[in-house]
C-alpha cells in the first residue's frame, strides 16, 4: 500500500509543480505515441499518477486483493482522471469567444463633445467602445459646444468619425 500512497502524493507533487511552473514544460510532450495534442500535459499526466496511487491504496485496503487488481483499478481510474483533465483543459483554454470591436462597431453610438466641433472643422467626442471611453476626432455639420450629446452616423477613419447632435 505504501507504493500507491507514494504515486498518489507523487501525482499531487507533480500537479503542484504543474501549477508553479505554469506551461514551462508544455509541449514537450505534445504528439507524442500519436496522443491528441495537450494530452500529455503536465496536468493530466499529474491526475493520471494522482488517481492511480489513490485508487489503488483504496482498492488494495478495501478488499484485500492483490497488489494487481489494486494497479490495475487505478489505471483504470487514473485513464479517466487524465481524460477529464484534459477534456477541461480544453474547454478552459477554448477561444470561442466575440471578435475584437472594430471602428465600424461605433456607427450609430453615442457620445458627447470634448472639445468644440466647428461647422464643417474637426474637434474631440468621447465614445465608448467596447465599454472603454475613447476619444475620436469628430467632424460636424453643425457647430457643436462641449458637453453635447452627439450621435455617430458614419466612421471616417481609425481615429476620426461624422457626428450629428441627439435631437430630443
Amino acid at each position: 500500500m505504501g507504493w500507491f500512497l507514494g504515486l498518489g502524493s507523487a501525482g499531487l507533487v507533480l500537479l503542484v509543480l504543474a501549477l508553479v511552473l505554469d506551461g514551462v514544460v508544455e509541449g514537450v510532450l505534445d504528439g507524442f505515441g500519436g496522443a491528441p495534442d495537450g494530452f500529455l500535459s503536465l496536468p493530466a499526466i499529474a491526475g493520471f499518477v494522482s488517481a492511480l496511487g489513490f485508487t489503488g491504496a483504496i482498492v488494495l485496503g478495501a478488499t484485500g486483493t492483490g497488489a494487481g487488481v489494486a494497479a490495475g483499478a487505478g489505471a483504470v481510474a487514473g485513464a479517466g482522471v487524465a481524460r477529464l483533465t484534459w477534456t477541461f483543459g480544453r474547454a478552459l483554454t477554448r477561444d470561442g469567444g466575440a471578435s475584437a470591436p472594430r471602428g465600424e462597431d461605433l456607427t450609430g453610438t453615442s457620445g458627447s463633445v470634448v472639445t468644440a466641433v466647428p461647422a464643417g472643422g474637426y474637434g474631440e467626442v468621447l465614445l465608448r467602445l467596447a465599454g472603454q471611453p475613447v476619444k475620436f476626432a469628430a467632424r460636424s455639420d453643425v457647430p457643436l459646444a462641449r458637453g453635447t450629446e452627439v450621435w455617430v452616423e458614419a466612421v471616417l477613419s481609425p481615429t476620426s468619425v461624422a457626428v450629428r447632435p441627439v435631437e430630443r
